[in-house]
């Protein structure tokens, strides 16, 4: 056999063995969004809201992304006001408990579109300008409370909406200027 051709078996034998070898190795598992402790609630939450497509291991977007689901606590989040960036949010429950929904976009929002009616009991706004209003629309098409950048005048997040909890069924956000 000519010299070139050993050389070329011989290179191709390398290959097969590291090819071999790095099918062989295990890598750790990254968890896909349908894994997870929260994949049960991940579950029931789409089952009760149809529509939503799963974002991550407790996030549900709705709309393109325009509305965001979060249905249990980061892990690394430490209690209180959670609202990522950019958003505002409201709880399922007082003390900012989860579940937990985000918007950012101005304008009239329905919240009843995502199945968010009657539901907000704790509030958190962290954009840089304007100010959102939650409206009871059910009975007495009412303002109900607001929350807002520093500039705003209003308050940044509401713990407890009191004697407004699970009464908002719109939102209004203004003056989203930069």
């Amino acid at each position: 056999m000519p010299h070139h051709a050993i050389r070329i078996l011989r290179t191709a034998a390398i290959i097969a063995l590291a090819g071999a070898a790095l099918a062989t190795t295990s890598t750790p598992a990254v968890a896909a969004p349908g894994d997870g402790p929260n994949q049960h609630l991940v579950d029931a939450y789409l089952a009760e809201h149809p529509g939503g497509v799963q974002t991550g291991p407790s996030d549900i977007s709705y709309s393109g992304g325009k509305f965001v689901v979060t249905v249990a606590r980061p892990a690394a989040s430490l209690a209180g006001a959670d609202c990522p960036s950019g958003w505002f949010c409201f709880y399922d429950k007082i003390n900012f408990g989860y579940p937990r929904g985000r918007l950012s976009d101005c304008s009239w929002q329905d919240l009843g579109s995502w199945g968010w009616r009657n539901r907000t009991e704790s509030v958190a706004y962290n954009l840089g300008s304007g100010y959102v209003t939650f409206f009871d629309t059910d009975s007495t098409y009412s303002a109900l409370f607001a929350v807002g950048a520093s500039s705003s005048g209003k308050a940044r997040s509401i713990a407890d909406v009191g004697g407004s909890r699970n009464r908002a069924d719109e939102v209004y956000r203004t003056n989203c200027g930069p």
